[in-house]
């Protein structure tokens, strides 16, 4: 046997107000991840050639002194890799070694149209590393 069912009007019409939502959802995950993405990579690469400069530096003899050319390279790494131009660059001797420090923010924006700007840090610290620091 079957049985009518009757339905309440609350039951009608709820999946395209559903789908909305799922959409705006990945919308704003699409928008945070488009420009946030970038800007950690950038990041990450200033990391990797700030650690090349500083090996470079104590490994490779130059006309100058290691630490004005690892600091040259890594003001060349700095503007590739669009870090604000008000970047903390700091290379300094510490015990017999050399150390590259860098450290800047920059606002990121994850919401759309300027509601949530994340202020992206960087602060980083090179050191030469491996068979080049045993004395």
């Amino acid at each position: 046997m079957k049985k009518a069912v009757k339905k309440s009007s609350s039951e009608h019409g709820g999946a395209g107000v559903k789908l909305l939502m799922v959409l705006l959802v990945l919308y704003l995950i699409g928008n945070a991840g488009y420009h946030f993405i970038p800007v950690a990579y950038a990041g990450e690469s200033l990391k990797q050639d700030m650690q090349t400069a500083v090996i470079q530096g104590i490994s490779v003899p130059g006309k100058g002194t290691p630490a004005d050319m690892i600091k040259n390279k890594i003001l060349l790494s700095i503007e590739s890799n669009n870090v604000p131009p008000d970047a903390f660059v700091e290379v300094k001797a510490v015990n017999n070694m050399i150390q590259a420090h860098v450290a800047y923010t920059k606002d990121v924006p994850i919401l759309p149209f300027g509601i949530y700007n994340y202020p992206y840090e960087f602060d980083h610290t090179a050191t030469p590393t491996g068979f080049l620091t045993k004395q």
